[in-house]
């Protein structure tokens, strides 16, 4: 019998079928860095590989122990020296096994030019990387009159023909983002996990708006007679909050490289197969470095493309990375690929839908289209991925003065080698949505 209830629970598990809310892990230090980055910097030294042992078990091999991986005391004597030299002040450190580094976010002194500091440790060859705490942000448009029209992505991507062929099961999708109504009921069982790299509040963690958008695009259920389908309603996300919601912006959240660091390394150790970075923001070493050892490990990469006019070089702008922008975008990367972004309905906080616009919900939604090739090719390379995306998409003129926008079904069909697929049409635009979704 005991058995037999084993035997339950672990397929129970391994199925995802609960439909339970997840709970929220807060995985945030005592003393976050959110709120003045400007004195902020990044130092990283050499640590060595090899992971501590845990304490021997009472297991019935006797001494087993549990592997894991933290700062060497030499590492952490090199960071107490370096903050004694240059007077720094440490405000957070933490081992980064893909890296072997040791990290820590430190404080510069009052009144300190922190740029010839940094010029400073650059040669001090004891750091293996010095660099600024730099701020990222959410790319969403506000939408003013939820009325004015509907431009269906799901229509325009044709979506619906790719599902018979692909639906994302159980494609590892990692949302680094803000946080996400976890109890939604368009994202029962589409949960998997839930981490806070932010703080401990579990109740704004819910209602977090951006993230909660982003995931409604990716993975919102199918055909259980609520709100929207998602690109991939059978992936599943394991949602990282690295992002905070600004007060006077619903959809505005911003990000610094300490909390967008941690929540990569628990994707990495999550084994994500796609991360969604519905942000923009500027060139940043560690997270550069972070990145490239993902490609490298075979995890594909969405985010939101900069435009070529920035003033500073995008953080996404990398060979490997794919690239996306609102259909209809001038001034960005010829590499760049693009999805509707214009007025997506979408999920809310409280149970709620509402309207969506921008490169972040474009990129959400090109996130959705690579969790229903890799759930049919689960090696499918960062490269492949963009060529078929790329040669797939559809042509001008589909949808009025769209761009060459990505198609999911011409994307998987080309994939699987065999089907076919609708041309997709412009949705007819509705002055008034016909439903309650908007009040619900």
């Amino acid at each position: 019998m005991k058995r037999l209830a084993a035997a339950m629970l672990i397929a129970a598990w391994t199925c995802g079928c609960s439909n339970t809310p997840v709970r929220v892990e807060s995985r945030a230090f005592p003393h976050q860095t959110y709120v003045s980055p400007e004195r902020m910097i990044i130092a990283a030294v050499d640590n060595d590989s090899h992971p501590f042992l845990s304490r021997a078990g009472s297991t019935p091999r006797g001494y087993d122990s549990i592997k894991t991986y933290g700062a060497t005391a030499r590492a952490r004597r090199v960071m107490r020296s370096l903050e004694g030299e240059y007077g720094l002040r440490e405000v957070n450190a933490w081992p980064i096994e893909p890296l072997h580094m040791h990290c820590a976010v430190l404080e510069a002194p009052e009144g300190a030019d922190r740029a010839a500091l940094l010029a400073t440790l650059s040669h001090d060859q004891r750091i293996a990387l010095a660099q600024p705490l730099q701020t990222f942000a959410t790319s969403t448009e506000q939408y003013n009159d939820p009325y004015v029209g509907l431009q269906r992505g799901f229509q325009q991507m044709d979506v619906a023909g790719a599902h018979p062929w692909s639906q994302g099961e159980g494609v590892k999708v990692a949302l680094i983002d803000t946080g996400v109504d976890v109890e939604h009921k368009d994202l029962q069982g589409s949960i998997a996990a839930a981490a806070n790299f932010v703080d401990g509040d579990a109740e704004q963690f819910r209602r977090d708006r951006h993230g909660t958008e982003m995931a409604g695009v990716i993975a919102a259920i199918a055909n259980n007679r609520e709100g929207i389908v998602g690109v991939a309603p059978g992936a599943r996300i394991q949602v990282y909050k690295a992002c905070w919601q600004l007060r006077f912006d619903a959809d505005a959240a911003r990000c610094n490289s300490f909390t967008l660091a941690r929540a990569l390394v628990a994707a990495f150790d999550a084994h994500a197969q796609v991360i969604n970075l519905s942000l923009a923001g500027p060139e940043d070493p560690l997270l550069r470095d972070l990145i490239r050892e993902g490609l490298r490990r075979g995890i594909v990469f969405v985010g939101a493309a900069a435009s070529e006019t920035a003033e500073r070089a995008s953080l996404f702008h990398e060979p490997g990375i794919i690239e996306v922008a609102t259909a209809g975008s001038h001034s960005v990367p010829a590499s760049v690929l693009y999805a509707p972004g214009r007025e997506i309905l979408t999920l809310l906080p409280g149970g709620h839908y509402d309207f969506a616009s921008g490169d972040s919900i474009a990129t959400a939604q090109i996130t959705g289209v690579v969790s229903l090739l890799l759930a049919k090719d689960h090696g499918l390379s960062a490269a492949a991925t963009y060529t078929l995306l790329h040669n797939s998409s559809a042509h001008p003129g589909a949808v009025a003065g769209g761009s060459d926008y990505v198609d999911a079904c011409a994307a998987v069909i080309a994939l699987v080698g065999r089907g076919s697929c609708t041309p997709p049409t412009a949705a007819p635009i509705k002055p008034i949505l016909e439903s309650s979704a908007l009040t619900k």
